[in-house]
């Protein structure tokens, strides 16, 4: 398993995704998932799933020091005893002591940023994340943070595949030594629409999502968390780091469209 280093965080750069694994369901993906060697798993208090993942962290036998566990604020809670609370009860359901990666969900038009900053780092430094980010946060909101607020991130968690660049954004992250974590990496399904990307799918003898998630992961500085409930599609998921692209198919690629935007959260978004 590759690992993605920059100051003040190391994580493996394959990860999985637990957004719409609940139940049942999700404790077992989980477990899976740490059995076939994932040691990066994602989630958040919007998806309703920690508990879930806990009892995995639970009952798995990798030890807890192997695994890299992420999680996130949901904006109804960035004032600080709303955020101390939804943290708190964060570790309590997943069942570990410390968040690896603590981050800020969704930027907000009426949100107090250096409030909320100022609360994740006083969290951090309480011990119970051992570092902190963003999610969805364009240059403009990075640049406040890391420039203006002097928030030590480590993180932007982004969506980004194939089918959607973000080059301002990792232009920006690589030059602060900045993470960029990809998610929807596979674009839900969409690789498989487009010929170009079946075509060096039959080159490689692989799935057009096998090289859209090698082609993110061949990149510095970026981590991918498909979700992927099944064994199979863990596997596959796994499977696509051994891949090798060369500059032929990292040109097919880059002509794809890069405009195809899968999430929105329903209120105004400045994007890069």
């Amino acid at each position: 398993m590759q690992t993605l280093t920059v100051p003040g965080l190391t994580m493996p750069k394959l990860g999985l995704g637990t957004f719409r694994l609940t139940g049942e369901a999700c404790t077992l993906a989980v477990l899976g998932a740490l059995a076939r060697g994932y040691r990066h798993i994602d989630t958040a208090k919007m998806y309703g799933n920690e508990a879930e993942v806990g009892a995995a962290l639970a009952q798995t036998a990798v030890p807890r020091s192997a695994i890299h566990v992420t999680t996130k604020i949901w904006p109804d809670s960035y004032a600080p005893d709303a955020m101390r609370r939804s943290v708190e009860t964060s570790l309590e359901a997943l069942q570990i002591d410390e968040i690896d990666l603590l981050l800020l969900h969704w930027p907000t038009p009426e949100m107090n940023l250096p409030q909320a900053l100022e609360t994740l780092m006083t969290l951090r430094d309480r011990g119970l994340a051992r570092a902190i980010g963003v999610s969805n946060f364009s240059v403009a909101l990075l640049r406040r943070t890391v420039e203006e607020i002097g928030a030590p991130i480590v993180c932007n968690q982004i969506e980004y595949h194939a089918l959607l660049g973000r080059p301002a954004i990792l232009e920006y992250a690589a030059a602060h030594g900045l993470a960029v974590t990809a998610y929807c990496p596979l674009a839900r399904g969409r690789l498989s629409d487009y010929p170009e990307l079946q075509a060096l799918a039959r080159k490689h003898n692989a799935t057009p999502e096998q090289i859209g998630l090698k082609w993110l992961l061949d990149q510095p500085g970026v981590a991918a968390i498909p979700k992927a409930g099944r064994g199979t599609s863990q596997q596959a998921n796994l499977d696509a780091q051994a891949l090798t692209l060369d500059d032929e198919d990292r040109a097919v690629i880059a002509a794809l469209p890069k405009d195809v935007r899968l999430v929105n959260p329903g209120w105004p978004m400045e994007w890069d």
